[in-house]
């Protein structure tokens, strides 16, 4: 095989899709959704359109990923799940329970949710999960909360019969 002494010279001025070119004068990619990510989420390939969608009667954002719609996790916390426990950080540990493993989003999807005002302007990761799954988070807080009030009127009712 024989091998050129002088590499290709590539100026400002050169155009590229020579036959001693580096660069493909096609693109690789049809479209941005084809393009390969990070690989965080299912497949490797994402979808940066975002959407509103109605949930509970009120809009969240969501993305499209591999024909399955995500909706934004720290939206949803937000809005449904703050006043049912106690932090994030107890979700992460439902999500773990009940078998959900959430999907991380993109950089440019967490632009996007920034942007929306659907998270905060500080925050730099997100995480998107199913419908289904958000409805079996949600019906595990609603339960996970009637027990502990259930709990608690039943320890004051003990205390008044005490007293």
């Amino acid at each position: 095989m024989a091998v050129s002494a002088t590499p290709p010279v590539l100026s400002p001025t050169s155009t590229p899709g020579g036959a001693s070119s580096l660069f493909r004068p096609d693109s690789l990619y049809s479209s941005p959704a084809e393009s390969p990510t990070n690989g965080n989420g299912p497949g490797g390939v994402h979808n940066n359109e975002c959407k509103m969608v109605e949930v509970h009667g009120v809009k969240v954002a969501s993305f499209t990923v591999d024909g399955q719609e995500l909706i934004c996790l720290p939206q949803v916390f937000d809005l449904f799940l703050k006043h049912l426990v106690g932090g994030l950080h107890t979700v992460y540990t439902k999500l773990k329970r009940l078998d959900i493993c959430p999907v991380v989003c993109t950089v440019e999807q967490v632009r996007i949710l920034r942007g929306l005002g659907a998270i905060q302007p500080g925050v730099n990761r997100c995480k998107l999960i199913t419908r289904k799954d958000f409805e079996a988070l949600y019906n595990d807080c609603t339960n996970a909360r009637q027990r502990l009030l259930g709990y608690r009127a039943n320890m004051v009712i003990l205390m008044i019969q005490i007293n």
